[in-house]
């Protein structure tokens, strides 16, 4: 019976009862040993009796072998594995060594879990508890987590029970306190009834609640330590098991050291180093019997995680190695865990069990296991006596460190590496890893200098290496809007005189084209970004770093179809190959696309997807981007809360790592919100400043020149600056919207009545066709503007009214009530232009559905696309078929969504 846990319970039911409902959540327990998170997990399970059951938990020996706590949570369900899509069944069994490992993007493995998950509760519903939590394996931690945060609707309750030092990622917590006195009291009342007197309240003091404290530590009243200066409670409870385990006889006490040094608890591999000891199994008995551990079929657990703790330190130095030594050699089959058996047992160098972990690491490092790959690397470097070796494997280790976001880590590694590496390999290999980590933390000038000294340095020996470092130095300073730092690194790159050489060429050329750009402006660099962006459409597959460039750079020229159409291309490869973290950088390139294309819905739909990813995959530079994104998505629609709160944490993302690109879209987001309410001041205060900063130099200064000239014409000032930037630019791209909307500012600009409707006719007549919904609407609005003010009321209704359509059919608020207010002002009597309400009131993840169903793909092919599961699929289109007025998939087809 729980005491004092009533509210936790409650919210174990409600999740239970909510899968049985079919849908689907997760709970993390959080809090110190003894404070009662193993019970709530058996309390939830003792009421799934209904339900499928899978039980996984952290094993401090196991935290450094990668996926180990995923397969002990799993292996209930791996007969269901063969009905996950082949690639996401293929990876999760290479990752618990079921099938040779592949070398995929790591986050595939969750999408994998998931689908497993709701493969699991198809025929009832499952509940998986994870115990320990803080001692998962990171591989094993990130792929739960991935899963938890997409289970929505299949009936999957997921409870973790952590200490501190488990992250839940933003997953919903709930953190245990010690029980109320009266709780407490009671506890102790049912655990120690002769208790009385002043010891009774010294333990309810002392145990601060805590249930395992009021269990054990009336068992210690009798022992010397106890009335010694006050202990922290772990420490007290942990004296309090290591007194139990003395009383045992000596077999026993070693029978418990070999439990606690044998992964996972395996009865099997626990009896066979007993022979190898000279001990019978009944040792092991004993300790049952004094209710140490408990064993059930072939499994051995201690009572608490604090007891294996105790039986370790209870021991002696010299029988731990033995039993280590043991322990390797029975485990010859699954050398992962061998290594580690080897490396506890040995005493000084041993390159033995240094290659045996070095190998461990490579296994792991492709897995996408970094955490796990790096102790490995890290202990194989401690126990080499050859300094090239050592070197090698701290470095190794560093490398593996970085992938996984333990930057400070990863510059102890390379400092204690430098002196051991050779000279030729410190000058190829270190400034890119110290430049990594710079960057990493938010030190991006320190970045680029690390890697010009480094290209610098190696130029004589290995220009292909200086070749790369140029490139990368290019591509940050381009990140940071620093054109003299972007320019010099050009400069060095040329000078290098490289021989064409496949992808490093095509990215040579990628960052001598920016710099020109910068030097000899639009008309000089455009036609080479032009033929870079050939190039990368002709590319068909696994060419991933040059379909990026591609699509990068036709964005620099405003074909924004060719970009959305090459990044899409190379997105539908990464979703189709599992390759999660590749993506978020084309999200960037299709949510920019789809913004300058006029599909509103589609940008933050994907713009939201990859904010979700950059999440789980990391990389704050591209959440930045994202928040921008949807910032300047908010301002044309007219929400000034939520452009002001994306906007801000664009900014926070700047001031972190002095990435512009997010603080373009959200200084030009803040401008276009004044810019939609009439603010005219207000927001060509906000454009001059931003095109005087960072921002200058990024690709939003040529596209947001029109915003500027229109508040400035509005306000009756001069535009010479904004309008030559984007004439050049225009002229330059050759692209008829651009013309379009030159003509447009152009015609603000123009004081002669007669010469400005002749750019305005010029304008619309551009339009016509281009695909540009957003800047024809603009134009037209202008157009009506004017044409109402000089009385040519019949003429501007008609350019009101197509721009009213447009307005609303993009969910443009404040733009549509200008179109408004002026066709009412033209003498408009006639009803309001349909709008597109039933699309705007899909959420981004229903709109990506809803599309995705329209094309007619499954279920099944939505969840492998989207990274969900088929129920959570289904219950969006549940959700979505009322607000699209449809009750089939057939209907979808009509609506022109696909």
């Amino acid at each position: 019976m729980l005491l004092g846990r009533e509210s936790e319970q409650l919210a174990i039911d409600v999740l239970l009862d909510e899968a049985r409902a079919g849908r689907s959540g997760v709970l993390v327990i959080r809090g110190e040993p003894g404070i009662g998170k193993t019970s709530l997990l058996a309390y939830a399970e003792e009421r799934a009796r209904d339900m499928r059951v899978l039980r996984g938990l952290g094993v401090e020996t196991e935290a450094d072998i990668p996926y180990a706590s995923l397969h002990l949570l799993l292996r209930g369900g791996l007969d269901r594995l063969g009905a996950l899509p082949e690639p996401q069944g293929a990876a999760l069994a290479g990752a618990l060594g079921l099938a040779p490992a592949r070398a995929d993007d790591r986050f595939h493995l969750g999408v994998a879990v998931l689908s497993l998950l709701a493969e699991l509760a198809e025929d009832r519903p499952l509940l998986c508890l994870v115990d320990d939590a803080h001692w998962l394996d990171q591989a094993s931690a990130r792929a739960l987590r991935f899963a938890a945060h997409r289970l929505h609707a299949e009936g999957v309750v997921l409870l973790f029970g952590a200490r501190d030092g488990f992250d839940p990622g933003g997953l919903p917590e709930r953190r245990l306190s010690g029980l109320d006195d009266r709780s407490a009291a009671q506890m102790l009342a049912g655990a120690a009834p002769g208790l009385t007197g002043p010891m009774r309240l010294k333990i309810i003091e002392e145990s601060a609640g805590n249930p395992l404290a009021l269990l054990e530590l009336p068992r210690t009243v009798d022992l010397p330590f106890y009335d010694r200066s006050p202990l922290p409670l772990p420490e007290r409870l942990r004296l309090a098991y290591a007194a139990r385990i003395g009383r045992l006889p000596p077999d026993a006490q070693t029978a418990l050291l070999v439990t606690a040094l044998a992964d996972g608890g395996d009865l099997n591999m626990i009896t066979s180093a007993f022979a190898e000891l000279g001990i019978e199994p009944a040792a092991l008995g004993a300790a049952e019997r004094a209710g140490l551990v408990t064993i059930a079929g072939w499994h051995v657990r201690f009572a608490h995680p604090l007891m294996r703790a105790a039986a370790f330190q209870l021991s002696t130095y010299d029988l731990r190695l033995e039993v280590h030594r043991i322990l390797a050699g029975l485990l010859a089959g699954q050398p992962d865990r061998q290594a580690w058996h080897l490396a506890a047992a040995a005493t000084g160098p041993d390159e033995t069990a240094a290659r045996a972990l070095e190998d461990m690491a490579r296994r792991a490092g492709e897995r996408g296991a970094s955490v796990s790959a790096c102790a490995a690397f890290e202990r194989a470097a401690e126990l080499s006596e050859d300094p090239r070796l050592k070197g090698r494997r701290l470095l190794s280790a560093a490398v593996h460190a970085t992938e996984a976001g333990q930057l400070q880590r990863a510059q102890q590694l390379v400092d204690a590496a430098v002196a051991l590496v050779p000279a030729a390999s410190a000058r190829t290999t270190l400034p890119k890893l110290r430049a990594r980590i710079a960057l990493g933390q938010g030190a991006p000038h320190l970045a680029h200098d690390l890697l010009l000294k480094g290209a610098a340095d190696v130029a004589g020996d290995d220009r292909g290496a200086a070749g790369l470092m140029l490139v990368e130095a290019a591509r940050n300073a381009n990140r940071l809007g620093d054109a003299d730092r972007l320019i010099e690194a050009a400069a060095r790159l040329r000078e290098l005189d490289l021989r064409p050489q496949d992808d490093l060429d095509l990215a040579r050329q990628a960052a001598l084209g920016m710099a020109l750009l910068l030097t000899e402006g639009p008309a000089a660099a455009l036609p080479v970004m032009r033929e870079l962006v050939s190039k990368g459409s002709r590319i068909t597959l696994d060419m991933h770093s040059r379909r990026i460039n591609a699509s990068y750079f036709a964005l620099q020229t405003g074909d924004f179809q060719a970009a959305w159409e090459i990044a899409r291309a190379a997105a539908d490869e990464c979703r189709a190959n599992g390759e999660i973290g590749k993506l978020t950088v084309l999200h960037i390139t299709l949510a920019t696309s789809e913004i300058f294309l006029g599909r509103f819905s589609d940008a933050a739909a994907t713009a939201s997807e990859g904010l979700r990813l950059t999440a789980e995959t990391g990389g704050p530079s591209r959440a930045g981007c994202m928040h921008g994104m949807l910032a300047w998505i908010a301002a044309a629609r007219g929400d000034a809360d939520r452009c002001a709160e994306l906007a801000a944490a664009s900014h926070e993302h700047y001031d972190a790592n002095g990435i512009v690109n997010g603080l373009a879209w959200a200084q030009w987001a803040q401008a276009l919100l004044d810019l939609g309410r009439g603010r005219f001041a207000e927001a060509l205060d906000r454009l001059e400043t931003a095109v005087a900063g960072p921002v200058r130099h990024q690709f939003q200064a040529v596209h947001l020149a029109p915003d500027q000239i229109e508040a400035a014409a509005r306000l009756g000032l001069p535009a010479d600056l904004p309008l030559r930037r984007y004439e050049a630019w225009a002229q330059a791209s050759g692209q008829t919207w651009a013309e379009a909307v030159l003509h447009r500012c152009l015609a603000l600009l123009e004081p002669d009545g007669e010469r400005a409707h002749d750019h305005f006719r010029t304008a619309v007549r551009l339009h016509a066709g281009d695909g540009r919904p957003w800047e024809s609407a603009r134009t037209a609005l202008v157009y009506g503007e004017r044409l109402r003010r000089e009385r040519h009321k019949s003429a501007a209704r008609a350019q009101l009214r197509a721009a009213l359509e447009i307005f609303q059919r993009l969910d443009a608020r404040p733009w549509a009530e200008r179109a408004r207010n002026e066709l009412r002002a033209a003498g408009d009597t006639g009803p309001a232009a349909a709008g597109n309400d039933a699309m705007s009131a899909l959420s981004p993840q229903e709109l990506q559905i809803v599309r995705l169903a329209a094309a007619g793909r499954t279920n099944k092919e939505i969840g492998a696309q989207l990274f969900l599961s088929p129920k959570t699929v289904s219950y969006h289109l549940y959700r979505a078929f009322p607000k699209l007025n449809v009750t089939s998939r057939a209907q979808l087809a009509g609506l022109g969504l696909a």
